[in-house]
């Protein structure tokens, strides 16, 4: 019965996800807005919610902090696989190499958060007193440079783009932007709704069978949590929309990290990150290195394909994503 919640948790999920990207493209042609800041903040808000539903509930609802915060750096490496996917998917081009050098930005933050949040972890343990009230002080450096980054995102953006906003074409401007904000609107509930759904089911599964909550929340929610952006990307490439792809990733996983002070808020028997183990550090390094590879890719940007179906970097990213896994398992 619970392997039957889950796969209905994943449908909804899927289902909700797959429409975002045609409600963020109309959007971004609508507004005038570039494709990286819709999908860096606007699609990327959507996507992440239920990793944020997950990890709140899990920590608070559930009382498993460890599942909370699995589900949330599994998310992050499942997420930066999913380039590699992208990039298989996409023309004999690497899909770096048509991308905008203002995502290295985003994924330098995503490294940023990601260690700060292990320092969290770390210091936690040894020095507890380090809150305000049972708020610890890694969460608030977690918000303050989110707040930040995401601000030095947008001035760069305005600063780089020099293309004219796109004509809002026939076929969307028939579609009333009233409409398009409701219907964006209510996928996000459905997808906020779902991510509330599985954190309970993903606490069944730890019970019945014997998996620890890091591993659980790190394979099972992490990836039924980032069914949107999976279904987001694709959709996107798909609409040649390469920029929204890449920015609902990059931005999702931004947004994971900063989840962190939200569980902290509402888990009120102390610093978050002094309550799990050790263990996400794996993880959240993972992540980093991760990271690393896409601003490499970002930055050196190649004509062809070195795999003929594959850049360099995508047997990387998924490597490193199966060595995460198996580290956790073992």
């Amino acid at each position: 019965m619970v392997w039957l919640e889950y796969v209905a948790c994943l449908v909804i999920i899927m289902f909700a996800g797959s429409k975002l990207s045609k409600y963020g493209d109309v959007i971004v042609k609508k507004t005038g807005l570039g494709g990286l800041w819709i999908g860096l903040v606007l699609i990327a808000v959507v996507t992440s919610a239920p990793e944020v539903a997950v990890g709140v509930s899990a920590a608070t609802l559930v009382g498993l902090p460890d599942l909370a915060l699995g589900a949330l750096f599994g998310s992050c490496i499942f997420n930066l696989s999913i380039l590699a996917l992208l990039d298989i998917l996409h023309g004999p081009v690497p899909i770096l190499s048509r991308a905008r050098l203002g995502h290295v930005t985003a994924a330098a933050m995503g490294i940023l958060l990601l260690v700060i949040a292990s320092g969290g972890i770390l210091a936690g343990k040894r020095f507890p007193a380090l809150a305000f009230g049972w708020v610890g002080i890694s969460s608030i450096l977690i918000l303050i440079l989110y707040l930040v980054g995401v601000r030095q995102i947008f001035r760069l953006w305005l600063n780089r783009s020099t293309q004219p906003p796109e004509n809002d074409p026939p076929q969307h401007a028939r579609i009333p932007s009233t409409s398009v904000y409701l219907k964006f609107a209510l996928t996000a509930i459905a997808v906020v709704g779902a991510g509330i759904w599985v954190s309970f089911v993903g606490d069944k599964i730890a019970e019945t069978t014997g998996w620890g909550a890091g591993f659980v929340g790190n394979l099972f929610l992490a990836i039924s949590t980032s069914m949107p952006e999976l279904v987001v990307a694709i959709t996107a490439l798909r609409l040649n929309a390469i920029n929204i792809a890449i920015a609902v990733i990059l931005g999702a996983n931004m947004l994971d990290v900063l989840a962190i002070t939200w569980i902290d808020l509402f888990y009120i028997k102390g610093p978050v990150l002094a309550a799990v183990s050790n263990d996400h550090i794996i993880t959240a390094m993972v992540a980093v290195m991760m990271n690393c590879i896409v601003i490499a890719g970002l930055f050196f940007k190649q004509k062809h394909k070195f795999f003929i179906v594959s850049s360099w970097y995508s047997p990387a990213l998924i490597g490193l994503y199966l060595f995460g896994a198996y580290a956790l398992f073992t």
